[in-house]
């Protein structure tokens, strides 16, 4: 089987490293950029395993830094932190902090180290066949690759990220999630520290958000803000950030005395699921199919996963040597896109829970309730709540009927008078 990935980040490399495993011949279309700064550099506990899989862990943690958990700082008086390793087995006892773009080159070395060709270029997708709900590689982007022969692969994958260049091709549309948002962020030296090392900081300012991100050498720090309240920062990128720090007490105390050592990365912060997501002989992975808040740092994990589910269904056409028919593979890839889907609408429904208050509500009235008193009842009950936030937080068990529904209802009924509304993200 022949395909042709159209993107080299974490989603498509991947693909490439699995689906050549499988007995593939992958083509892999890299455009060469290598930005300084991408967003991403907190994984998840989730991720672990595909790194495993992948055979990535030993090298991922050779250059990055392990994160035991994660602290929501919310006011002076309200101060959250989890530990990943407390709710184990379950969920996967620790993650890592990792520095983009070598983490990506990682994926990408290991992909050409299994066989996959790598190719050069800017590629560009056209719309094919009769109705033009195919989706194949444009001419002089076909004559790149030598082997292919000049004809079009069994398969096309967009794994081009937010570009989504196949949903543009074909005109795909896309949902769109409520916040229209802006990120600044950049890498420190020299910075405080009030928290285990690794741990990730996730701090409410008196608009938006930060995140801290240790990493080996550096401290990733971000804020995340409406574009008006970014305006009133600052008129640019580095005023912003750095103004966001000095004015934040807590985050002062941080990143006050340190040192900028990169340039300030800007990324528009919104949430996007596209309306399709595979048709007659293609298909998206990664950010091309949708990508979420960074709030909780599902992206990587969405990517990989992607790229796991889709290799998983493509296993059996893998080493055929007949052209496989096209409504064959649409319909053998169409549940990964229902399940991606529901990933993506997992993740946006639980980092709604930390935009509107409901989820530091609940944080604080049960941090409340176990205060006035406590018995093995209690405790049993709290860490039962406890544990199912951790179950989707860690993407260990974001589709979980009874964990999302469990948030839901302790949202509603189990807040004990906290309003959520002085809780939630301005």
């Amino acid at each position: 089987m022949k395909v042709a990935i159209v993107g080299a980040g974490p989603s498509g490399a991947a693909l490439a490293i699995l689906l050549a495993r499988q007995g593939a011949r992958v083509t892999l279309f890299d455009d060469g950029r290598r930005p300084e700064l991408l967003v991403g550099e907190s994984l998840v506990p989730a991720v672990v395993p595909i790194l495993q899989r992948l055979g990535l862990e030993e090298e991922t943690a050779s250059f990055s830094r392990v994160k035991p958990g994660v602290s929501f700082i919310w006011s002076p008086t309200d101060r959250f932190s989890f530990s990943f390793a407390r709710f184990a087995p379950g969920v996967f006892p620790y993650a890592y902090n990792i520095p983009r773009p070598r983490f990506d080159d990682a994926v990408l070395a290991r992909a050409v180290a299994c066989g996959v060709e790598r190719v050069v270029t800017h590629a560009r997708l056209t719309p094919t066949g009769e109705d033009g709900r195919e989706l194949g590689l444009a001419p002089e982007t076909l004559a790149a690759a030598p082997s292919l022969g000049g004809r079009q692969p069994d398969l096309v994958v967009d794994a081009t990220g937010r570009a989504r260049l196949g949903a543009r091709a074909l005109s795909i549309g896309a949902h769109y999630g409520p916040r229209k948002d802006v990120a600044h962020f950049a890498h420190f030296e020299d910075f405080a520290w009030d928290d285990e090392p690794g741990q990730v900081l996730i701090r409410r300012l008196d608009a938006g958000w930060s995140w801290c991100i240790p990493l080996r050498e550096r401290l990733s720090i971000g804020i995340v803000l409406g574009r008006d309240d970014a305006a009133r920062l600052g008129a640019g990128p580095v005023e912003r950030l750095e103004r966001a720090i000095a004015t934040d007490a807590w985050l002062s105390t941080i990143g006050g005395r340190s040192k900028r050592v990169t340039s300030v990365a800007t990324y528009a912060n919104y949430q996007l699921i596209s309306h399709r997501g595979l048709g007659p002989g293609w298909v998206m992975v990664g950010d091309a199919f949708g990508f979420v808040d960074p709030m909780l740092s599902p992206g990587v994990l969405l990517a990989l996963r992607s790229a796991e589910l889709v290799a998983d269904a493509l296993a059996p056409f893998a080493k055929s040597q007949e052209r496989p028919p096209l409504a064959e593979l649409e319909a053998a890839l169409r549940p990964y896109a229902t399940t991606q889907t529901a990933m993506l609408t997992a993740w946006l429904d639980l980092v709604a829970t930390f935009y509107d208050g409901r989820m530091a509500a609940l944080f604080r009235a049960g941090r409340d309730w176990m205060a006035v008193g406590t018995n093995a009842i209690k405790n049993a009950a709290q860490n039962h709540i406890e544990r199912h936030i951790a179950l989707q937080a860690s993407g260990m068990g974001t589709l979980r009927r009874y964990s999302r529904g469990l948030l839901r209802f302790m949202g509603r009924y189990g807040l004990r008078g906290v309003e959520p509304g002085q809780m939630a993200i301005r």
